[in-house]
């Protein structure tokens, strides 16, 4: 694992594949604190419990079945399109119009996916939001997954049968380090974007993934510094 990436190491990537939340919006802008309180207040709402007891048992679900509504579907039945409406009504005016890495990933050869375990609307209004909508080719969210999220393997299989991405001409960019070995045993090039300065952000310590660090090649704390390194030079 590294920090410092050689231009000539991605010189063969022709497939650019982005996570969304805290990848491709930084960290401490902390959006996706949204979605995790609504995510709080359906499981209060659903199984008429306390809201701590319902935070407690939305991190075992997360924990357990890999995303909060993967863990309602299975053991409760619920209507995966109305939870992911209900968590994902927020307000996107937190995150800021990014135009440097709008033009950073506007640069690089190939192709741009954002591979999601949130919804399209969501991924659509974020991207949007920051100004980069435009530069991606598809949108592969939990929809497309038959709601199977990531870290499972065959949410990626899909994705690169879809598409017709080759793993070892494919990089793929996430804040969390599980969601990287999947992408790693198919052959893609993997990069752990962390919080700026590698700080600590509310992340708690459930979502921290120290022993999958095997799975990760680079590790970056400015992701559109990253991508403008390696970005291939132009005349």
């Amino acid at each position: 694992m590294t920090s410092s990436p050689n231009r000539q190491d991605f010189a063969h990537i022709r497939d650019w594949v982005f996570d969304l939340d805290n990848t491709l919006y930084p960290h401490h802008t902390n959006l996706f604190s949204q979605i995790d309180v609504r995510m709080t207040a359906y499981v209060s709402e659903l199984l008429k419990l306390p809201r701590d007891e319902a935070r407690q048992l939305q991190k075992k679900l997360y924990l357990e079945h890999g995303t909060t509504l993967a863990g309602l579907m299975a053991l409760h039945g619920i209507d995966s399109d109305d939870f992911l409406q209900k968590v994902h009504d927020i307000d996107y005016s937190w995150l800021q119009p990014d135009e440097k890495l709008g033009d950073a990933i506007k640069a690089l050869p190939g192709r741009k996916f954002i591979l999601t375990n949130g919804s399209r609307g969501h991924a659509e209004r974020t991207a949007a939001q920051l100004g980069i909508l435009d530069h991606f080719d598809d949108i592969f969210d939990i929809v497309a997954a038959g709601l199977t999220p990531k870290p499972a393997r065959e949410t990626y299989d899909k994705f690169l049968s879809l598409h017709e991405v080759a793993g070892p001409n494919a990089i793929m960019f996430e804040d969390l380090a599980r969601n990287l070995i999947a992408p790693k045993a198919l052959g893609m090039t993997t990069v752990l974007v962390v919080p700026r300065n590698f700080e600590p952000t509310f992340a708690e310590i459930w979502e921290r993934d120290a022993a999958k660090e095997d799975d990760v090649d680079y590790v970056t704390d400015d992701l559109t510094g990253f991508l403008q390194s390696i970005a291939p030079q132009t005349a």
